[in-house]
């Protein structure tokens, strides 16, 4: 593909000419998408000194600095080594509203570093598998994605190297491995096809801009960015977005059907002296399996749902009883802050997953989305129906990453909750527990049960299976979460 662009294109003067009314219109631009909260995400990729932070530098010198970042990506840290790989990418997307720009992005992990390291062909896969969901969920999320490839060629190239070289302010710019490259240009370019070849979307499509004449490369890349915007604009505007045909479901990913809720058996029970001991049990041996976790640097999570008053906390407080304070860290979700709702939803919990070797426990989850906020009209259908999808898609990253995750429906009856209620309002030191939107959420008992019903189907997957914890005794639910955790751990650890 690469091989059979014109490098020779130019742009004419009287084109050259327009820039000024296209400055003024990306300015004008940025302030309506700010408006409107359309967030943006401008990719640059090409070769070495192809002329990407040049071209940046136009772009953003025509828009209000208070709207836009700008994020120039290099190897990653040994830190962000110890987080799921497109972690650190997901943190930097824009606000609604505002823009983020990529000199570089996460196409490095799938370009240079695939012929620089010793990244396996089935990880590479896996890599493009990843980036092709990312971009899928952020471009339905609202964002506009725009990617450029910046090409010059191989002559062009050592030129542009050896000019920088000439003058002291910019010889650094030019490294050993920039001149390798260039030596290895056909092999490299392979590379660069492979890529847009695979990820060249009808959501997420690139422009490869001729580069050689820096002018030609700032009209199309101006014109590129103001015709996105605008129709985006004009999209938001009118509404008349397309109407959701369906929840999206992806044929790679199945679950395995549970019971229905008014199937479980809630009578089960632990008398207290076989609790005790069990407990005692169950607390030393998590503390040994904690430690062989941190050693073998195996990240876990625990994600815990359930209706009010199940007892999620007095569960999460008897499981981290037994880990190791430095290596574990519980996460509880509430409403989401103004930067929150401002991002795409799954943004919050890139950003608390765990490290390697460490466990996070969520108190309550992105579920969120397909319950409560399905339920209370806090998204639309289109968003909460795709969500299944979205939601299976992360969590398969994060196991391919390494992770053990278990997620817990902590599961009571509708007289157990009234009973747990009346004894929280009834008891002073108690009374903080109980709030009048749980009692609201009370009333749509019914509701609330055919959406987990729902969720329990459609979520429950081999990498991250639900288990039902039958809670009207805590005793009981204590001591199963417990022996679950356990299990799984001995099962990975093996």
């Amino acid at each position: 593909m690469l091989k059979e662009l014109d490098l020779r294109v130019s742009l004419p003067e009287e084109k050259w000419e327009e820039m000024d009314a296209l400055k003024q219109r990306l300015g004008a631009l940025q302030q309506r998408i700010r408006a409107l909260k359309i967030p943006a995400v401008i990719v640059f990729e090409g070769w070495g000194a192809a002329g990407k932070g040049s071209q940046i530098s136009k772009l953003i010198n025509n828009l209000d600095p208070r709207g836009f970042s700008v994020y120039s990506i290099i190897s990653p840290t040994e830190s962000e080594k110890r987080y799921p790989w497109m972690r650190r990418f997901w943190k930097k997307l824009p606000l609604y509203g505002d823009i983020s720009i990529f000199d570089r992005s996460w196409y490095r992990e799938v370009t240079v570093a695939r012929e620089e390291s010793t990244l396996s062909e089935k990880e590479i896969e896996r890599r493009f598998s990843d980036i092709r969901e990312f971009e899928k969920q952020i471009t339905d999320d609202g964002h506009v994605l725009l990617k450029f490839f910046l090409h010059i060629s191989r002559k062009e190239q050592k030129r542009r190297f050896k000019a920088l070289e000439e003058k002291k302010a910019t010889r650094w710019r030019v490294t050993e491995q920039d001149w390798f490259r260039n030596e290895h240009y056909e092999q490299y370019e392979k590379l660069f096809d492979d890529m847009i070849e695979r990820t060249d979307l009808e959501n997420a499509r690139w422009t490869v801009v001729e580069a050689e004449d820096k002018r030609w490369a700032t009209y199309k890349i101006f014109t590129t960015v103001i015709a996105a915007l605008e129709n985006k604009i004009a999209q938001v505007e009118s509404e008349n977005l397309p109407e959701f045909a369906g929840i999206r479901v992806s044929p790679s990913i199945k679950s395995s059907p549970l019971p229905q809720l008014s199937e479980i058996d809630l009578e089960k029970r632990l008398e207290p002296d076989e609790y005790k001991q069990e407990l005692k049990e169950c607390q030393k041996r998590l503390f040994e399996l904690h430690n062989k976790l941190y050693q073998k640097k195996i990240p876990m999570i625990l994600a815990y749902e359930g209706w009010d008053a199940a007892g999620k906390g007095g569960n999460i407080k008897r499981i981290t009883q037994a880990l190791d304070p430095r290596g574990f860290e519980v996460v509880p979700i509430a409403s989401p802050s103004f930067a929150e709702k401002n991002h795409h939803y799954l943004w919050r919990f890139w950003n608390t997953l765990p490290k390697d070797g460490h466990i996070a426990i969520f108190d309550r989850t992105w579920y969120g989305r397909v319950m409560v906020e399905h339920i209370e009209g806090f998204c639309t259908e289109e968003e909460w129906g795709r969500a299944y999808d979205e939601i299976n898609h992360f969590e398969r990253g994060l196991s391919d990453w390494g992770a053990v995750i278990l997620k817990f429906w902590l599961h009571i009856d509708p007289d157990e909750q009234l009973r747990r209620f009346q004894e929280r309002q009834n008891t002073p030191e108690k009374q903080y527990k109980i709030t009048d939107e749980d009692w609201r959420n009370r009333e749509k008992w019914d509701a609330y049960e055919a959406a987990v019903n729902e969720m329990l189907c459609r979520t429950n997957t081999k990498w991250a299976p639900w288990i039902v914890v039958e809670s009207n005794d805590k005793k009981y639910a204590r001591i199963k979460t417990m022996y679950t955790i356990i299990q799984a751990l001995e099962k990975r650890l093996k």
